[in-house]
């Protein structure tokens, strides 16, 4: 398990494995959130099974997969809803952990400082450069 700290409030990993849901709730998070499609992964992987293995361990369990083609306003704010309406730390996974930073970053457009989301994302091992046009534009937004 490869969990990488974006802020103290919010974590970023590769695929997790249900078998790591104890060790998460272990290491203080409250929550997780699957931001990998099941079509990405085989049955012992999907959304359904991780549910209920971070169920189990006391952790609550969010589905938001996203694609390139759902990279949408309405998934950033959703992304944003979750984390907004979610007390504690919160681990969120996809293939590598990226689609799970990018997500974080795009909610906290506006928010924060994009120099301050790209070096958060950047000291938690993601280098999201190529998105901060699309940051910037977000945090203009209305």
């Amino acid at each position: 398990m490869d969990i990488r700290n974006i802020t103290p409030e919010f974590s970023a990993a590769p695929q997790l494995d249900p078998q790591d849901m104890p060790a998460i709730a272990a290491a203080g998070f409250q929550a997780v959130i699957c931001n990998r499609p099941d079509a990405e992964v085989p049955p012992s992987h999907q959304a359904a099974t991780l549910r209920a293995a971070a169920e189990a361990a006391g952790l609550s369990f969010h589905e938001l997969p996203l694609t390139h083609q759902t990279f949408t306003p309405e998934a950033i704010a959703k992304y944003r809803a979750i984390l907004d309406q979610t007390p504690g730390r919160v681990l969120a996974y996809c293939a590598s952990g990226t689609r799970s930073t990018i997500g974080w970053a795009l909610g906290q457009a506006g928010e924060m400082d994009t120099d301050d989301i790209l070096a958060a994302a950047r000291n938690g091992g993601y280098d999201l450069s190529n998105i901060r046009p699309a940051l910037e534009a977000a945090a203009h937004k209305g």
